[in-house]
């Protein structure tokens, strides 16, 4: 049976034991190959299969860039409307707020107990939660994002300009980078993370963070530095819901978000980190790691942290090597390397984006759902404020068969988006006979991530 999260086994009241929650609920992904219906080897050879076949279809039918930015099918005028009205952001802002103080109250003043809501609205809500609605609706985080919406009211209440700013912001996505990679690892590694001591620290941390890098650098800092604005804007990419050329609302292909993002500084730690932790997630689950880590004479801690960090750095190594390759095959130079690996960098999003859905679908599903039920007394005073205590979750979106297929096919689906994501980037900025060589190493890397990720998932 597969094993609850590490960051919420403890966050389980004594009416929701482990024995009591399916065995597919639990972890980012279930357990072993053996629990699910489809065959290991047949998942791998239709990946497989599909990403080669569509490497040869793409190189010999998509002979020039397709992606423009005038694509897009427009919205009714009511539908646009909406979406850009001010009173929608004014509510969404207001809910997020509302949330913010609530669990703020029971961070500060409710019991350090499997009870108290904080664990779950920290690891599943903002972390996962926040995934699945900026894939869905776009980089839902600038909108919402407390801190920020904090940050512009102080400065109304000082009349000083929304733009202020100490010092001129120079890093790109760096900050950003660090702050995911940080939170992964708190999610992932750190011990006791779901006690209320911990949360605090890393809460009043982040606060004290983002509200001093505001104060230095102004707005900037949220529109590069924010590590949850970082998350929701480049998965948001993804989302069907996309601005035109000239500022209209359109139904677009996740391709078209992906191919608007230019390489910036900082965007290939930031893509690895996305990328990288959620394998290790899956990678952390796998009984044999597990026994290896126990076994270990290294303390587990500095076994965990280590290969985590292994896994960013192995993401952003391969993608590296395979540009340099790239662009030598291509009759470039090596130091076009630098420049061609982030402007390949964006591909990975889409397989981030599936391995995310794969690995987090049935914890987002059911305890997304256990969050409402312990939001209604965030005190512990026994009230039901929401008139959601008694809330059972439904698992009828997380039987096994479902989301095994979920999985193998976000998976295989987000490659095959990466491999056209990152055909189309490499015919707009090489000629089209040195794309098409250029992008064998990228090809094969792309497999490798596709065996890795079945692998991950499927293998006990």
């Amino acid at each position: 049976m597969a094993s609850l999260p590490a960051a919420l086994a403890s966050a389980l009241p004594s009416a929701l034991t482990p024995g009591s929650v399916p065995a597919v609920v639990p972890a980012h992904g279930v357990g072993s190959r053996g629990d699910l219906p489809l065959p290991f080897t047949a998942l791998v050879i239709a990946a497989v299969a599909a990403l080669v076949i569509s490497f040869v279809a793409i190189s010999t039918l998509w002979r020039e860039p397709r992606l423009r930015d005038t694509d897009g099918v427009l919205l009714p005028g009511p539908v646009a409307a909406v979406l850009d009205s001010r009173w929608l952001r004014v509510v969404a802002r207001v809910l997020a707020g509302i949330v913010t103080v609530w669990t703020l109250a029971a961070l500060v003043f409710g019991p350090d107990s499997a009870r108290n809501p904080v664990p779950h609205v920290v690891y599943v809500w903002l972390w996962v939660g926040l995934a699945f609605s900026s894939m869905l609706l776009g980089p839902v985080w600038r909108v919402i994002n407390p801190l920020r919406a904090l940050h512009a009211g102080l400065l109304r209440l000082a009349r000083v300009s929304p733009d202020l700013a100490a010092l001129p912001y120079r890093w790109g996505l760096w900050p950003a980078a660090l702050g995911l990679g940080t939170f992964t690892w708190v999610e992932l590694v750190a011990e006791d993370n779901t006690s209320l001591g911990f949360l605090r620290v890393l809460v009043a941390g982040f606060f004290a963070v983002s509200l001093l890098g505001a104060a230095v650098f102004g707005r900037t800092w949220f529109d590069h530095a924010d590590p949850f604005e970082a998350w929701s804007r480049l998965l948001g990419l993804l989302s069907p819901l996309g601005r035109r050329h000239d500022g209209r609302w359109v139904l677009r292909t996740p391709l078209h978000g992906v191919n608007g993002l230019r390489g910036q500084r900082g965007l290939v730690p930031t893509v690895a980190v996305m990328l990288g932790g959620t394998a290790y997630d899956g990678f952390s689950a796998n009984l044999s790691w597990a026994t290896f880590v126990q076994s270990s004479p290294l303390p587990s801690a500095l076994l965990r942290t280590a290969t985590l960090v292994a896994f960013f750095g192995f993401v952003a190594v391969t993608l590296w090597l395979a540009s340099v390759v790239s662009v030598r095959l291509a009759g470039e130079p090596v130091s076009r390397s630098f420049s061609f690996v982030s402007d390949i960098a964006p591909s990975l999003i889409p397989i981030a984006g599936g391995y995310v859905i794969a690995h987090y679908w049935s914890l987002w599903v059911y305890q997304g759902q256990y969050a409402w039920r312990l939001l209604t007394d965030p005190l512990g005073t026994g009230a039901d404020l929401l008139g959601t205590a008694d809330l059972t979750p439904n698992d009828v979106l997380i039987q096994p068969t479902l989301v095994a297929t979920i999985q193998a096919v976000s998976i295989v689906v987000g490659h095959l988006l990466g491999v056209l994501a990152a055909h189309e980037r490499a015919i707009t900025v090489l000629d089209r006979r040195a794309a098409v060589i250029g992008q064998v190493p990228l090809m094969v890397v792309m497999v490798f991530y596709t065996l890795g990720g079945l692998t991950i998932l499927f293998a006990p």
